[in-house]
């Protein structure tokens, strides 16, 4: 019985045209929302261990650290308030990702990506500016506003502009920078958090200023894409000549007859969130909820929002714990990078199966060292604790091998045009509803479970990556506008895609 089969149907043509400057360059500004993205995850954790933020904010915490002794190793930063400095981004960041979709849907992508950047920027002042409690979650809530814009259209814009065979590599791009934002978060932080007078952490917070100025102005001189072109106006000359410049040749007329022929059918569609819960869409809607869902509880927030603060309670120092956050941004970021040079070669499946067993792997190796010798009171020996460091690394090149890009492309290129938004939507969602209940519970989590916290993700890696052997099929080089056919070949969820006539013969929805 096969689990993947790769359509040989027409979804399989070739389109003209080949990588142009001109779509490189409108790609790179995009993902450079990835880089805010990647900055803001990586900036909180690094922010919520140095000494004076805590002091100013959250005297508690800074009091547990450096006054009681008797307290575990686990549950010295156990605070709902300090979570709820992390975990606020994303709630507000759920909340404007439904805004962001009929933005997207009906105006273009490029709207949502210059909304998103004018709040970063809002939320960059205000953070590092902040006199109070208020102000910074005010700050982070306006950040989560960006996210949630931003991570609706990038990944879509993305996907559209690149050439089928390519639309991997493209899209990986947006992953990559994340891992970009975060490596230089840890780097930032690793350098203010010995300014003194302790007001690094300011320029750690408002540093996300850079690159959402970049890409707020650069979204102004971004070209629409051509699909948002033909589904929200009439004008197909317009969209035929963005198409030539994007493919760097004359002869798109292919292209463009899907693409009209896929906007005629989202038109039909006047309620995408009513379409998508109908029968024959049940595989995307299957796959918008359950890969950002397994994508977070991966774990890898653990490290990306809290990986300071995870070094210190194995036992490194402040100092040491930034420095291990930097080691970890850069093997995520080099991980990255290979994935964006493979994707297209290797397949998503592939990927996803490597990655997700290097993942489980290294993550019940260390919940073992952590329960063997560390404990309540201890402190790992150098050794010991240089080869968590090491297994932590490997975990998250697994990840940024396949769930980390993976989770943001498979996404983005399984929606038909008519449920497109509202598939990006719910996906961006989903994901965002998991990080913040992650990022609001680990802490609480990690004192409870200890070292167990690692085998309880590791069970959930090992149940995903046997979910994407048997239940997603393979989507490299497949035109977006001819998706539909994986699903119709595949062992399993053919019995819910009908082709219109199907439902002639007495089918429902």
């Amino acid at each position: 019985m096969a689990v993947g089969i790769v359509p040989t149907s027409e979804g399989s043509a070739d389109y003209n045209g080949r990588i142009t400057w001109f779509v490189v360059l409108s790609s790179i500004v995009a993902a450079t929302g990835g880089i805010i993205f990647g900055y803001d995850i990586g900036i909180s954790g690094g922010v919520i261990s140095m000494a004076p933020f805590l002091k100013k904010f959250f005297p508690e915490v800074f009091t547990k650290m450096t006054h009681v002794a008797e307290i575990s190793n686990y549950c010295v930063f156990d605070s709902q308030l300090l979570t709820s400095f992390t975990s606020s981004l994303y709630i507000a960041g759920l909340i404007a990702s439904f805004l962001a979709s009929p933005v997207t849907r009906t105006y273009g992508r490029r709207p949502s990506i210059i909304i998103g950047g004018i709040a970063f920027l809002i939320g960059s002042a205000l953070g590092g500016a902040a006199s109070n409690i208020y102000m910074l979650l005010l700050g982070r809530i306006l950040l989560g506003v960006g996210v949630g814009f931003a991570n609706q259209a990038v990944p879509l814009y993305l996907s559209e502009m690149a050439p089928a065979k390519y639309r991997g590599s493209f899209n990986i791009a947006f992953q990559l920078c994340v891992g970009i934002g975060v490596l230089f978060a840890s780097l930032l932080n690793y350098g203010v958090q010995k300014i003194k007078g302790g007001w690094g952490w300011r320029i750690s917070l408002a540093m996300a200023a850079a690159p959402a100025t970049f890409l707020t102005i650069g979204a102004f001189f971004l070209p629409e894409t051509a699909n948002s072109l033909i589904q929200h106006g009439n004008d197909h000359q317009k969209a035929k000549k963005i198409l030539q410049r994007v493919r760097g040749t004359t002869d798109v007329q292919a292209e463009l007859d899907d693409l009209i022929k896929a906007s005629d059918k989202s038109k039909a569609v006047k309620h995408p969130f009513k379409q998508i819960i109908k029968r024959k869409y049940r595989p995307q809607l299957v796959m918008s909820i359950l890969i950002p869902f397994f994508q977070q509880v991966t774990g890898i927030n653990v490290i990306s929002f809290y990986a300071p603060i995870l070094f210190q309670t194995i036992g490194l120092g402040a100092s040491a714990s930034l420095m291990s956050a930097v080691v970890t941004g850069v093997v995520g970021t080099s991980a990255t990078f290979l994935a964006l040079l493979i994707v297209d070669r290797v397949g998503r499946r592939a990927m996803f199966s490597f990655g997700g067993i290097q993942m489980f792997v290294s993550q019940i190796l260390i919940g073992i060292i952590m329960a063997v010798k560390l404990g309540d009171h201890g402190v790992l020996s150098k050794g010991y604790g240089l080869l968590v460091l090491v297994l932590i690394c490997i975990y998250v090149a697994g990840f940024s091998l396949s769930w980390g890009p993976l989770g943001w492309l498979v996404p983005s290129e399984i929606f038909p045009l008519e449920i497109r938004s509202a598939g990006q939507s719910i996906t961006v969602a989903v994901g965002l509803i998991f990080t913040f209940i992650i990022a609001q519970t680990f802490l609480a989590m990690l004192c409870h479970l200890k070292s167990g916290i690692f085998f309880f993700f590791g069970a959930w890696v090992a149940i995903m990556t046997v979910f994407v052997y048997f239940f997603l099929p393979e989507t490299r080089n497949l035109p977006i506008e001819n998706m539909e056919s994986i699903w119709r070949d595949h062992w399993f969820w053919k019995r819910f895609v009908f082709d219109e006539q199907d439902y002639d013969k007495g089918y429902t929805t």
